[in-house]
């Protein structure tokens, strides 16, 4: 072989090594294949019951019942009703279908003891335009409607004040137009030098009540800058227009309010603007601070949680069971999240546990904010729950549910993914210790519950909603505050009621109130209502008895009455409050609930102020009362609109009446004190704001149900560090697996409120 050939068989074989060698060290480093994590549910996880469709007497209604309920009332002609989509204010018409609970005798009577099946019905709102009427009827059964009763009497003992009636889409697009063709145009050139204002840079926002007594419906707007986040850009002017009348040609405008001055009418404004006799605003852009676009690109993902050996948890029709609970759940159009039927290890511990009602109370120098009372059910706590962002409202792998509504609408629409279930690790153990003396050993649960959650998003403010399932057989029940706070225009004497946040910006002081119901049922519905305490007392030291020492003493107390049980918000009321059986737990102690609230509301209004009565439920920070069906709820669609003679005044179910070894429903009233400040801006941050509840087991166990959860660990020093048997933990790198993640969907603005 001659010299070149040698050459190039050894050029040959040095390629073929170093391809060999890259080949190898290729392979050396490729990541090897992760498995995906499962998507079924973890086996073994649902101790004690299955899923069944009992619960489907508290689901909402579905998209086809909105629609047989709506067509089956259009066809009875004595009803006279027009589609709400080609509506007057003079025409009868449907403003709401909603799900029609079930009397609790009957429900339980089919849950427990194989009774029939309760009728299903619809709550229906019509609005009776053509005879100044507002009627609740009852339809049913579904899903072939056969009959239809008017329950308007039965419900509020009276018939309701038309003028109490919600506003609509279609008043709120003729009280716009009204001010835009026919008030704007007299103040062109105010709004013009003032505003900047081009026919469409204008948002409106309303004062309420709209008025000042019973009958009233005179509102006040407030005018923003059209702009993100509109609401912390108020312009200084203010409008209280009177749309009392069916007819639009009927509105009137009574007062004009300009930087801090007050007009009769727009002539007025006009007459003295054009005189120079008053202070003028001179228009200035503002700034774009108000904007939640971020102001820095993304840099990464925050910690993620995902389900290695798949969901603990299942969810059949509104139905939910996880590990040893189980509940049925839904979104009432008006007060929005509630539960039924929650159990633990098969025992119901409540009946019922529900939002009832937010109002927030305003204070500031302008009309529309001194004025302003919201009282949100008016609006519709439920139907302002928008589809949730995955991976920032909820978790990115939750479940979500759909859910429909017909409120103010001419069919039913469909909200995506507006609720979310999920399992969460809290990031701190359930109970733990550390063992040093004496017995060296450790034993801990990690904290993982299940939060079902909605959001709503009520005009400037969005409201957390979660209900919260511990493993020890507590249930937490909390509700947080974002969004914008609202502002007023800055004028003389304005800090007196809150901070500057931006310029010519005051945010204003307010107070949230948020009332919850709580139907416990503690080993069935015969239960009493028992307070608990400590105080000190001084007892003479045995051993050595010429001295004394303070010890602290259990103070109990049974309170018999609904007078006494309606524990004031300026009342010092004891620590611990229990709904308790007669039966008694292994240790002789009575069976009971806690009721432990985190956040009390803040001070309430004087019993005097005429409106107090639509939200008397404020005056007390718990009060339990005889379970009732007609008194349902604590307030109710038509307390904004008619503070005055509220359809439900709550202080009327307190009337004296036994509470001894009855059924028993806990109103519980929490909240917070909100001085707006300027890291307020742009947006309000939940930390810190928000307040709810715990129901807690209070020896109605022999002991701590989660010493049987399977996420126990126990450590001793005779057990191997990586020894799985009794540390789950210690196998955790073994059951690595990639994320069964959903791909990133959003469609929340297809169904948002078009005027």
């Amino acid at each position: 072989m001659n010299s070149t050939a040698k050459y190039c068989l050894g050029l040959l074989l040095l390629a073929s090594l170093i391809a060999n060698v890259v080949f190898i060290c290729m392979q050396a480093r490729k990541t090897p294949e992760v498995p995906k994590c499962s998507r079924q549910m973890a086996a073994g996880m649902l101790k004690t019951h299955m899923h069944d469709s009992k619960s489907l007497i508290f689901s909402d209604l579905s998209a086809e019942e909105h629609t047989v309920v709506k067509e089956y009332l259009m066809k009875q002609t004595d009803l006279k009703l027009t589609d709400s989509e080609m509506t007057t204010l003079f025409d009868d018409y449907i403003f709401l279908i909603e799900l029609h609970l079930p009397e609790k005798e009957l429900a339980l009577h089919y849950l427990d003891r194989s009774g029939s099946k309760p009728p299903r019905e619809a709550k229906v709102v019509v609005f009776h335009g053509s005879r100044d009427q507002i009627v609740e009827y009852i339809v049913g059964p579904l899903p072939k409607p056969t009959y239809h009763r008017d329950n308007t009497f039965k419900r509020y003992g009276r018939q309701l004040q038309y003028s109490a009636r919600p506003v609509t889409r279609v008043e709120y697009g003729y009280v716009f137009d009204f001010l835009a063709t026919k008030e704007f145009p007299k103040l062109s050139r105010v709004l013009q030098e003032s505003f900047g204002y081009n026919g469409s840079n204008f948002c409106f926002v309303e004062g309420m009540p709209r008025g000042l007594k019973s009958g009233d419906r005179a509102s006040w707007y407030t005018v923003f800058r059209k702009m993100s986040g509109f609401y912390l850009h108020p312009v200084g002017l203010e409008i209280r227009v009177d749309h009392s009348s069916k007819d639009p040609s009927g509105f009137k405008v009574l007062k004009i309010f300009y930087n801090g001055q007050y007009f009769n009418s727009s002539e007025d404004l006009r007459d003295k603007y054009e005189r120079g006799t008053i202070k003028k605003i001179v228009y200035q852009p503002s700034e774009d601070y108000a904007s939640l676009k971020p102001r820095r690109p993304p840099s990464g993902l925050p910690p993620q949680q995902h389900e290695m050996r798949g969901r603990r948890y299942s969810v059949q029709d509104n139905q939910v069971l996880y590990l040893d609970w189980g509940f049925a759940f839904g979104l009432s159009s008006l007060t929005g999240m509630y539960l039924f039927d929650i159990r633990f290890k098969g025992e119901r511990i409540a009946y019922e546990v529900s939002v009832q009602e937010a109002i927030a109370m305003y204070g500031s120098n302008t009309p529309a904010v001194m004025l302003t009372k919201y009282v949100d059910s008016s609006f519709g706590i439920g139907r302002l729950a928008h589809e949730l962002v995955r991976g920032v409202d909820c978790p990115y792998h939750a479940t979500f549910v759909d859910t429909f509504r017909y409120l103010d609408t001419s069919r039913t629409k469909h909200y995506r993914n507006s609720i979310c279930i999920f399992e969460h690790n809290m990031g701190r153990p359930l109970r733990r210790h550390f063992s040093d003396f004496f017995i060296n050993d450790y034993g801990g649960l990690a904290n993982s519950v299940l939060i079902i959650r909605t959001i709503t998003a009520i005009a400037n403010y969005d409201y957390i909603w979660d209900f919260v399932f511990y493993q020890n057989g507590a249930m937490e029940v909390r509700v947080f505050a974002t969004g914008f706070i609202s502002s007023a225009y800055l004028i003389d004497g304005s800090l007196r009621y809150g901070h500057q946040v931006a310029k010519n910006t005051l945010g204003t002081l307010h107070t949230h109130f948020v009332n919850f119901k709580a139907d416990l049922d503690v080993t069935g519905t015969n239960n009493y209502f028992l307070t608990k305490d400590m105080a000190y007392h001084e007892v003479q030291i045995p051993w050595s008895p010429e001295r004394r020492v303070q010890v602290p003493k259990l103070v109990e107390k049974q309170l018999k009455t609904e007078n006494e049980a309606a524990l004031r918000f300026d009342q010092k009321i004891p620590r611990y409050l229990h709904i308790a059986s007669n039966k008694t737990n292994k240790w002789g102690h009575n069976r009971s609930y806690r009721i432990q609230v985190l956040s009390f509301n803040g001070d309430h209004l004087p019993e005097s102020v005429p409106e107090e009565a639509a939200v008397s439920w404020a005056r007390y920070k718990v009060a339990i009362t005889k379970h009732k069906d007609h008194e349902s709820t604590s307030s109710s669609l038509y307390n904004q609109n008619d503070m005055w003679s509220p359809a439900v005044n709550f202080s009327s179910y307190i009337n004296g009446e036994s509470i001894e070894n009855e059924d028993l429903v806990a109103w519980i009233s929490t909240g917070f004190l909100h001085i707006p400040h300027a890291e307020d801006i742009p947006n309000t941050v939940t930390a810190g704001n928000g307040g709810g509840f715990f129901l807690r087991p209070h020896n109605y166990f022999d002991e701590d149900p989660s010493i049987n959860s399977p996420d126990s660990v126990y450590l001793d020093p005779s057990i191997p560090s990586d020894s799985c048997e009794l540390n789950p933990n210690a196998c955790l790198q073994k059951e690595a697996c990639m994320p069964n993640l959903p791909a990133f969907t959003y469609n929340g603005f297809d169904e948002v409120i078009q005027i």
